[in-house]
C-alpha cells in the first residue's frame, strides 16, 4: 500500500515536471534570467511611426537642397518637405527626354501639367493633391467662399507614410516607388497610351535616373518602360501625333524618359489682366462666385508674363515716358541640338519683338541666348527656362505653347517645338508665292541667307504666341490692295500689320512692280497688342482699375484698322481668313492667279535635278493647285459673309452686319470667270505627263464640285435667309447667278465641253437634294461678350423658302433645257441636255 502511494506520488510529480516543461515550450518568448547561459536576448516589437532622422537619412545619404531637399540612401530616394511648402500650390510639368523611334513624339515635348499641393494628413501620413481651379470665391472671409470649397474637393491622388519629422519644421518621406512607377499625374494619360499602341507598366525595367533640387523647383528624371502592342492593319495617322508605328514592336516594349519639373508658384499671384474680346491674348478662366453678385460670373483673364520695375523710383521713370528694364527679363534658349547655321536667325527671331516692348515701356525685356552647354547645373527641361527646342522630325510645322499659372494667367515658361521639316513647308509656300517676281525663290533649294529668314520670321510668329498673343486673322484685312504693289508703301509697312496673321508672304505683287520685301514683320497690331498686356499701371490699385484705363485705350487705338483684332477663326467673316491677303479677295486672288500661270510652267526647270525622280515636280505642281484652292475659298467665304466686330457698350455701330451686295456679286463673278469657266491653265501638259497618267478631267471636277458645295453649304443658305433683306444680297439672287454662269451655254447655243458637262451634272443633283433638304443647318457667331468659342444657331431649313426657291431656280433651267436641246451644236451635248432633263423632270414631277 505504501509502495502503490509512493509511486503514485512520483508518478504525479513526474507528470508535473512534464506539464510545466511543456509550459515553458509554448512561450520561447518569455523573458529569461539575464546572464544565464544558453538563453536568447529578448525581442523587441518595432515601434510604428517617425524614427529619428538619423537613422532614416544616414552618414551614406547623398543630399541636396532646394525647393524640397532630397537624399538618396544607397537604392532609395527621400523628400524631405519644409513645413512651409505644405498646402503651396506647385505646378507640375512634365515633358519627354527621349522617346521612342516612330511614334511621331520628340524628346522636349510636353506630356503633362499639373498643379498640385503636399498635405499633412491624420496617421502620420502625407497626401499629395491635384488642385483643381474650376470655381472660386475670392474673399474667404465671406460665408460663400465655404460654399465654393464644399463644392470642389481637390483628389488625393498619393499618399506617403512620414518616415522621420526634423526638429518640426520638415517631414521626410519616401518617393521611390511613387516615381518608379506609372502614376497618371507625371506619366501618360490613358488617351496617350492608347493612341501610341502601350500596354502594360514594366516595373522591373523602370527606375528613377536623378533627381536634382533648385530653390523653387525640383526635377525628376525618369526612365519608364511599357508594353507595345501590335500595330493594327491599318495605321492611321492621328492629328496628334501622326501615324505610329511603336519602335518596341520587335522588341515587345517601348522605353522613354521623362523629366518632371516641380515648381513653386508665386505666394502672391500676378495680378490679373482682364481678357478683352478686342485685343487677341490667350485666356485662362474659371467660375467666380463673390457675396455681392447676384449671378455666378465667368472671370476670363489675360495669358502673360510678369513684367515689372525692379523699384520705385523705376516705376516713377516709367511713368515720366523713360524705358526701364524689368525685374526679371524673358529669356529664351536656343536648343543646342539645333543647326549651327540656324540658330542665330532663330535668335533673331526673338530679339525682333524688343521694339514691341520698347513701345509699352520696357528696355531689354526679351532676348534668345544660346544653351551654356558647359553649365552643368542647367537642364533643358528644367521648368525655369525658356527653350526653342529643335526635333529631328518629317513634320511641316512648329508650335509655340506656354506653361502659366492658372490663378493669375502669369506665364511660367515655355518650350517652342521647332521640328526640322518646317524648312520644307516655309520653301514651298515663298516659291509658290513670289517666285514671279523674286528669283531668289526660282530654285529646288534655298541659299542658307533666304532660309534663314524664313527661319526668323517662323520663329517670331511661334514667340509671338508665347507671349500671350493669339493669331489675328484679320490684320492682312486692313492693307489696301494696291499697297501691296507700291514698292516704297511695303518697305515701310509690310504687307500685313501683324506676324500673328497667317499672311505668309505677298502673293499680289506683281513682277513690274519691283517690291523686294515680302517678308511679314512684327507689325502695328503687335506693338499695340503687346503694349496693351505688358503696359505698367504705376497708380492703378487693383485689376478693375487697370480694366478701366486699358478699355480707355483701347477704344481709341481700334479706330484704326491696322490695330483692329480679327479672331483666329469665324466661319462668317470673309475679313479673317488665313493665308490671305488686303482688303478685297477677290482682287488679291486675281493678281495671285496672274503669279500662278507665271509661275507654272518654269517648274519642272526649277525643281530638276538629274537622277531624281519627278517627286520634287508632283510637290510643287499640287502646292500650285493648293494656292490656286485658297484663293477660291478667300472668295467664296464674301457670300453670305456676315462681318463682325468686337464692341463694347460706349463704343458706337452695330456688331454684325452683311457684307454688302455688291461685294458678294463680286465674289460670284470671280468664281464664274476663274472656275466655273475651266481653268485650263492648270492641265500644264509639261507637268502632267511627268506625275500622273490621267488629263486632269477629273481632278478639276473635283476641285469645282468643292466650291459648288462649299457655296451651296447648308450654313451659307441660312446665312443668305437671315441677311436677304433690306437691299442685301438674296439667296434668289445667287442661285439665279449661279445657274447663269453653270448654264451659260444655253443662251449661247455653244457645244458644252467635257468639263462642263461635269460641273453642271454637280449643281443639278446638289440642288435637287434641297427640294426636300433633311439636315438642320447651322450658323455660328462669338457671342457678344467675346467668350473665347462660338454659339450655334439651328435652322431647319425644309421649312424655310429654301426648297421654294430651289424648285423655282429649277423649273426654270428645266425649260431652258427643253428649249435648247432641239438646236444642240453637237451629238455629246444633246445627250448630255436629255439625260439632265430627264433627271429634273423625275425630281421636280415625281410620279
Amino acid at each position: 500500500m505504501q509502495f502503490m502511494t509512493r509511486l503514485t506520488l512520483l508518478s504525479l510529480l513526474f507528470m508535473l515536471t512534464v506539464s510545466f516543461c511543456f509550459a515553458q515550450d509554448k512561450k520561447p518568448d518569455a523573458p529569461a534570467t539575464p546572464g544565464t547561459p544558453g538563453t536568447a536576448a529578448p525581442k523587441e516589437t518595432p515601434k510604428p511611426g517617425p524614427k529619428p532622422f538619423k537613422e532614416v537619412i544616414t552618414d551614406k545619404a547623398i543630399s541636396s537642397k532646394g525647393l524640397l531637399n532630397v537624399h538618396k540612401v544607397e537604392d532609395k530616394w527621400f523628400f524631405e518637405i519644409p513645413d512651409s511648402i505644405f498646402k503651396r500650390e506647385i505646378m507640375t510639368v512634365t515633358r519627354y527626354s527621349k522617346t521612342a523611334a516612330g511614334g511621331g513624339i520628340f524628346g522636349g515635348e510636353e506630356v503633362n501639367r499639373q498643379v498640385i499641393a503636399w498635405e499633412r494628413g491624420p496617421d502620420n501620413k502625407v497626401f499629395l493633391r491635384s488642385i483643381t481651379q474650376i470655381i472660386v470665391s475670392p474673399d474667404s472671409t465671406k460665408p460663400i467662399f465655404k460654399a465654393v470649397k464644399n463644392s470642389s474637393a481637390d483628389p488625393i491622388v498619393a499618399s506617403f507614410d512620414i518616415k522621420s519629422i526634423r526638429k518640426d519644421t520638415s517631414v521626410v518621406i519616401e518617393v521611390t516607388d511613387f516615381f518608379k512607377g506609372d502614376n497618371q499625374v507625371f506619366s501618360l494619360s490613358p488617351i496617350t497610351k492608347q493612341l501610341l499602341k502601350i500596354s502594360d507598366f514594366k516595373a522591373d525595367r523602370s527606375y528613377i535616373q536623378s533627381i536634382r533640387t533648385y530653390p523653387i523647383n525640383t526635377e525628376i528624371r525618369t526612365v519608364k518602360t511599357f508594353g507595345s502592342q501590335s500595330p493594327t492593319l491599318s495605321l492611321t495617322p492621328t492629328p496628334q501625333i501622326g501615324t505610329f508605328l511603336p519602335a518596341g514592336v520587335d522588341a515587345g516594349v517601348v522605353t522613354m524618359e521623362f523629366n518632371t519639373s516641380m515648381i513653386i508658384l508665386p505666394k502672391k499671384p500676378m495680378r490679373v489682366r482682364h481678357f478683352d474680346p478686342r485685343v487677341g491674348y490667350f485666356s485662362t478662366g474659371y467660375g467666380t462666385f463673390e457675396e455681392e453678385s447676384q449671378k455666378a460670373d465667368a472671370e476670363q483673364i489675360a495669358v502673360r508674363w510678369r513684367l515689372e520695375p525692379k523699384n520705385a523710383a523705376d516705376a516713377q521713370k516709367q511713368k515720366r515716358g523713360e524705358l526701364i528694364e524689368p525685374a526679371k527679363p524673358i529669356v529664351y534658349y536656343i536648343d543646342p541640338a539645333t543647326p549651327l547655321k540656324w540658330r542665330k536667325y532663330l535668335k533673331q527671331g526673338v530679339d525682333d519683338w524688343q521694339k514691341a516692348f520698347e513701345k509699352a515701356g520696357w528696355k531689354n525685356a526679351i532676348r534668345g541666348e544660346y544653351w551654356p552647354e558647359q553649365d552643368t547645373t542647367m537642364s533643358l527641361e528644367d521648368a525655369r527656362f525658356s527653350v526653342i527646342r529643335y526635333f529631328a522630325a518629317d513634320i511641316q510645322n512648329a508650335y509655340g505653347p506656354n506653361v502659366h499659372d492658372p490663378r493669375s494667367g502669369e506665364i511660367l515658361e515655355s518650350h517652342i517645338g521647332w521640328y526640322h521639316n518646317v524648312m520644307r513647308l516655309v520653301r514651298n509656300w515663298y516659291l509658290i508665292q513670289t517666285a514671279a517676281s523674286d528669283p531668289r525663290a526660282r530654285k529646288k533649294d534655298f541659299d542658307d541667307e533666304l532660309m534663314g529668314q524664313l527661319v526668323r520670321f517662323v520663329s517670331s510668329h511661334e514667340v509671338g504666341h508665347t507671349l500671350g498673343l493669339r493669331h489675328n486673322m484679320g490684320a492682312s484685312s486692313a492693307t489696301p490692295v494696291e499697297k501691296l504693289r507700291d514698292k516704297a508703301w511695303v518697305a515701310q509697312n509690310g504687307h500685313t500689320s501683324s506676324i500673328m496673321d497667317y499672311a505668309r508672304f505677298n502673293y499680289v505683287a506683281q513682277p513690274e512692280d519691283g517690291v523686294t520685301d515680302f517678308f511679314p514683320r512684327i507689325g502695328d497690331y503687335d506693338i499695340w497688342a503687346i503694349e496693351w498686356g505688358y503696359k505698367y499701371f504705376v497708380d492703378a490699385k487693383s485689376d478693375e482699375e487697370e480694366k478701366k484705363l486699358l478699355n480707355d485705350l483701347t477704344k481709341e487705338k481700334v479706330k484704326n484698322p491696322r490695330l483692329a483684332f480679327g479672331t483666329e477663326v469665324s466661319p462668317n467673316d470673309p475679313r479673317y481668313q488665313t493665308e490671305d491677303l488686303s482688303d478685297n479677295s477677290m482682287k488679291a486672288s486675281e493678281y495671285g492667279v496672274k503669279n500662278l500661270k507665271r509661275i507654272l510652267p518654269n517648274l519642272p526647270e526649277w525643281s530638276k535635278e538629274n537622277g531624281e525622280s519627278y517627286s520634287e515636280l508632283e510637290e510643287l505642281y499640287n502646292n500650285v493647285v493648293g494656292q490656286f484652292n485658297r484663293y477660291l475659298g478667300h472668295v467664296t467665304k464674301n457670300v453670305g459673309g456676315i462681318y463682325d466686330t468686337p464692341k463694347t457698350y460706349d463704343m458706337a455701330g452695330a456688331v454684325f452686319e452683311a457684307v454688302p451686295k455688291d461685294r458678294q456679286k463680286e465674289a460670284m463673278a470671280f468664281l464664274s470667270s476663274h472656275l466655273f469657266e475651266t481653268p485650263t491653265w492648270l492641265m500644264e501638259g509639261n507637268i502632267l505627263n511627268k506625275i500622273r497618267p490621267d488629263a486632269g478631267v477629273d481632278a478639276i471636277k473635283k476641285l469645282q464640285e468643292s466650291t459648288l458645295n462649299n457655296l451651296l453649304s447648308g450654313s451659307r443658305i441660312a446665312r443668305l435667309l437671315e441677311t436677304g433683306k433690306d437691299g442685301n444680297y438674296t439667296l434668289d439672287e445667287m442661285m439665279t447667278d449661279l445657274r447663269s454662269s453653270i448654264w451659260s451655254e444655253l443662251k449661247s447655243q455653244k457645244a458644252i465641253d467635257i468639263y462642263r458637262r461635269n460641273l453642271q451634272k454637280v449643281f443639278v443633283e446638289k440642288a435637287i437634294t434641297y427640294l426636300a433638304p433633311k439636315d438642320p443647318a447651322t450658323i455660328q457667331y462669338v457671342p457678344a461678350g467675346g467668350a473665347y468659342g462660338s454659339n450655334i444657331l439651328r435652322v431647319d431649313l425644309k421649312t424655310t423658302d429654301l426648297p421654294s426657291i430651289t424648285r423655282g431656280q429649277l423649273e426654270s433651267l428645266l425649260s431652258e433645257i427643253k428649249a435648247a436641246i432641239g438646236a444642240a451644236p453637237d451629238k455629246l451635248t444633246r445627250y448630255h441636255l436629255e439625260d439632265v432633263a430627264n433627271r429634273l423632270d423625275s425630281a421636280l414631277h415625281p410620279k
